[in-house]
């Protein structure tokens, strides 16, 4: 190439290079712009996807309840499309920590009530006998009944034990109820929230009115939305009664029963409540053969996964026996309520924050006791609103008392 070309090349370039650059430089800043049009875009989809969600979730924390933060988390994950991660989730919790079999074998349990019953009070009425040990030597106290402070002619219409429930898992132990029908009435509270469709709702806890006669509280079954039974009081129906689903049901004249239910969807006029949560556990003395089906007692837990369960069973003098226990399958639970002497039962709630049985001995709700070791509950729930629906034992006063659940 002639210099002269060679000069001319140069001067070119050297005119084109701001040209070159200033036109990188604009097409950077477009594809700049662009990425910035797309992240604000993206950012747009995500706060239209989300704000609805966000929303949902913040209203529902800002709701009165009874529950903590954490729960109440969950809860509404479960409720929102994601019951299966939290299904999954638990499955894994449960399965790592599992119980061992065997281990170091407990010294003493746990003290329930204030003190043995008296001689002249176990000549009073129907008296239930001593829970047999299932591992021997038996600990002192265990599956003995004890009072809980409260007299009602002449006997103690509210008593509780502990027993062990499994020669294989030796350090578990079931916390037990039995409340004698002849000197109780069983009532049945809609909670804030639970069942959807309770009207009246009424007080969502015990009555102001009727704390004075008030000897002890326990938890109620499953959600409806996870149950689909049935619950009925004071002639309003919540949700209608299913056959084939157990049934806690009350009286006007005083008697309580649990059995499978078959008849039709709202109970006959002389029922004041009733109350269903999946197929009886327990049935003509007997586990329910349905519960090799993991399917039927407590969402993908099953009967497979050992979790706190709770269960009410009835004797065969009509008396209710409530049980609860940690480490449970639905089957380990029907064999502890069978050992206990329930001729028929129902599971109710499961998981650790759930199970809930407080007793309210002289003094009343001033002296409220834990039987079932909750930390996650107070003994004073149920003595305010509670989101959940729940059972509470008065003692019984007149006939005509006995013919709805009091609601003021």
């Amino acid at each position: 190439m002639p210099a002269t070309e060679k000069a001319h090349a140069a001067v070119m370039a050297v005119e084109l290079t701001p040209r070159v650059a200033r036109i990188e430089a604009r097409r950077t800043a477009a594809q700049r712009r662009h990425r910035a049009r797309r992240r604000r875009l993206a950012a747009a989809v995500i706060v239209v996807l989300f704000t609805p969600v966000v929303y949902s979730y913040v209203t529902t924390m800002l709701r009165p309840s009874s529950l903590p933060l954490g729960i109440r988390s969950v809860e509404w994950v479960r409720t929102h499309h994601g019951a299966w991660i939290v299904n999954e989730a638990e499955h894994v919790w449960y399965t790592w920590h599992a119980p061992k079999k065997g281990g170091p074998p407990l010294r003493t349990l746990p003290t329930v009530g204030v003190g043995p019953v008296r001689p002249a009070q176990r000549s009073v009425g129907y008296h239930p006998r001593r829970i047999a040990p299932v591992i021997r030597p038996a600990l002192p106290g265990e599956g003995v009944w004890r009072s809980t402070e409260r007299v009602v002619a002449g006997a103690p219409p509210v008593l509780v034990t502990t027993f062990r429930t499994d020669p294989v898992y030796p350090r578990i132990v079931a916390y037990v109820a039995w409340f004698d029908h002849t000197r109780t009435q069983l009532a049945l509270y809609p909670g804030r929230y639970e069942p959807p469709n309770a009207s009246p709702r009424g007080p969502m806890e015990v009555p102001q009115t009727q704390r004075w006669r008030l000897l002890a509280t326990f938890n109620s079954g499953f959600m409806n939305r996870d149950s689909h039974g049935g619950f009925f009081v004071n002639g309003h129906s919540a949700a209608p009664l299913r056959p084939g689903q157990g049934t806690i049901v009350a009286y006007q004249d005083g008697r309580v029963d649990i059995f499978s239910w078959h008849g039709d969807a709202l109970p006959g006029r002389t029922a004041v409540l009733a109350r269903q949560n999946l197929p009886l556990i327990v049935d003509r003395g007997r586990p329910n053969p349905l519960l090799a089906d993991n399917s039927l007692w407590g969402s993908t837990l099953g009967n497979a996964v050992r979790v706190w369960r709770s269960g009410v069973g009835i004797d065969r003098h009509g008396n209710l026996i409530y049980l609860a226990a940690e480490d449970q399958t639905a089957a380990s639970l029907a064999a502890a309520l069978l050992h206990a002497g329930a001729v028929r039962a129902v599971e109710l709630d499961i998981n650790a924050e759930w199970p809930s049985l407080v007793t309210y001995g002289r003094g009343g709700v001033a002296n409220a006791t834990k039987v079932v070791p909750n930390y996650q509950q107070s003994t004073n729930r149920y003595l305010v609103p509670d989101d959940r629906d729940f059972f509470a034992i008065y003692r019984k006063t007149t006939q005509a008392a006995l013919r709805s659940v009091p609601f003021g």
